[in-house]
C-alpha cells in the first residue's frame, strides 16, 4: 500500500473513532435502560438462616416480583465476611451481583484471628454504596437449663464468677461480640466468647444442650428456637420495647441507654455504572416500603427507612467511627 493510501486509510479509522465509541455508549445505554434483563445475584455474607440471610430472601423474593427476573442469594460465610467481600468485590460491575452485607463487615476487628486482612469494608473505597435495606435490634438469649432469666440474673451471675459464663457469637469483632463487649464494659462483668462462623445455627445445638450459656443475633436468627422453647429470650437491644413483643425487657431497662442495632446496606462493585446504582436505589426502596415486606421485617424486629446512595455511604462511615473505640479496645486487649 502506498504512503498515501496508508494515510487515506488511517483517516478513514480515524473519522469512524467517534461513531464506534458513540455505538458503544448507545449498546451501554441500552444495557442500563432495560436493566435487569437477566438474572441478579445478591452475595450475602452469613450462613442460610441467620438473620441477615433471612432478610435477605425476603427482599430477595420482592425485588424479584418487580424486576420479573430471579434474584439468587449466595450465602459466602467465613473470615469474618471477608469471603463474601472478596466475592462480590470481584464480580463484573454491571450490576447483576450486588452485595448485601452484616454491620459486622464494616465493623471487623482489623487483624483479628478468622478475619480476613481486607476487613473492614470500608466506602467509598471498596464498594459502591446503594441503599439502606433494614435496620433491627441484636437480641439476647440463654439456654434453659442455664436458670438465666433476665438481664439482671445475668449480671448478678457474671459478677459472682468472672469469665464463667460462655456466649455464642458469629465470630470475633462481630456485632453480636461487639454487643456483649459493650455490656461487660457497663455492667463492669467478665464474660466468655465463644465464636461460630456458621452463626445462631450453627452455635444452636450447643446452648440447647447448655455447652454454652447464652446467644446473640437478630430476631429472624432466634425466632424458630425461642418459640420451641428451646431458648429463653432474656432482652433486645432497643431503646424501647418493640411492638408485638411488649413482655420482652430491653437491656437499657438495666443499663440506661444501652442500644446497639444491626443494619444492612446494599453495596455494588466498585464502576458500576451511576444509572444502575440509581436504578436498583430506587426499585429497593419501592421493595423496602411494600406493606408485605415491612411486615415481615417487623415480624422479624426490624424496620426501615429510606436513603439515598450518599445517605447511605454517610450513614456507614458515622457508624464506624462510634465503633471504631470498642474495636481499638478489643484490638489491645488482643495483643
Amino acid at each position: 500500500m502506498k504512503r498515501r493510501d496508508v494515510l487515506k486509510y488511517g483517516a478513514k479509522l480515524a473519522a469512524l473513532g467517534p461513531l464506534a465509541s458513540a455505538g458503544v455508549s448507545m449498546r451501554q445505554a441500552r444495557a442500563q435502560s432495560d436493566y435487569p434483563n437477566k438474572p441478579v445475584r445478591i452475595v450475602v455474607d452469613s450462613a442460610v438462616g441467620s438473620a441477615n440471610d433471612v432478610s435477605a430472601r425476603i427482599l430477595a423474593d420482592r425485588l424479584g416480583t418487580i424486576w420479573n427476573q430471579q434474584v439468587v442469594i449466595l450465602n459466602q460465610p467465613g473470615a469474618g465476611g471477608g469471603i463474601s467481600a472478596r466475592v462480590a468485590a470481584a464480580a463484573p460491575n454491571d450490576g447483576y451481583t450486588l452485595f448485601l452485607p452484616a454491620t459486622s463487615v464494616f465493623l471487623a476487628l482489623p487483624g483479628g484471628p478468622g478475619v480476613a486482612p481486607n476487613m473492614p469494608v470500608e466506602l467509598p473505597r471498596d464498594f459502591v454504596a446503594i441503599g439502606l435495606v433494614l435496620q433491627q435490634p441484636i437480641f439476647i438469649a440463654a439456654s434453659p437449663k442455664s436458670g438465666i432469666v433476665s438481664i439482671p440474673d445475668l449480671i448478678a451471675r457474671a459478677k459472682a464468677k468472672p469469665n464463667e459464663l460462655s456466649y455464642a457469637s458469629t465470630g470475633r469483632g462481630r456485632l453480636t461480640h461487639l454487643t456483649m463487649e459493650l455490656l461487660q464494659a457497663r455492667a463492669d462483668v467478665q464474660l466468655r466468647l465463644v465464636p461460630y462462623a456458621g452463626g445462631p445455627a450453627q452455635a444452636m445445638g450447643d446452648v440447647v444442650a447448655d455447652r454454652v450459656d447464652l446467644v446473640l443475633d437478630a430476631y429472624a436468627g432466634l425466632a424458630g428456637a425461642a418459640q420451641s422453647g428451646l431458648i429463653k429470650m432474656l432482652a433486645s437491644t432497643s431503646t424501647q420495647r418493640l411492638p408485638g413483643m411488649e413482655n420482652l425487657p430491653t437491656v437499657a431497662e438495666t443499663l440506661p441507654d444501652f442500644f446497639v442495632g444491626a443494619w444492612q446496606v446494599m453495596l455494588a462493585p466498585l464502576g458500576t455504572p451511576d444509572a444502575i446504582i440509581r436504578k436498583v436505589n430506587a426499585d429497593l426502596r419501592s421493595a423496602v416500603e411494600d406493606k408485605d415486606v415491612s411486615a415481615k421485617f417487623a415480624a422479624n424486629g426490624g424496620f426501615t427507612r429510606y436513603m439515598t446512595p450518599e445517605q447511605t455511604m454517610a450513614f456507614t462511615q458515622s457508624q464506624q467511627t462510634i465503633w471504631r473505640p470498642i474495636l481499638q479496645k478489643i484490638a489491645r486487649e488482643s495483643e
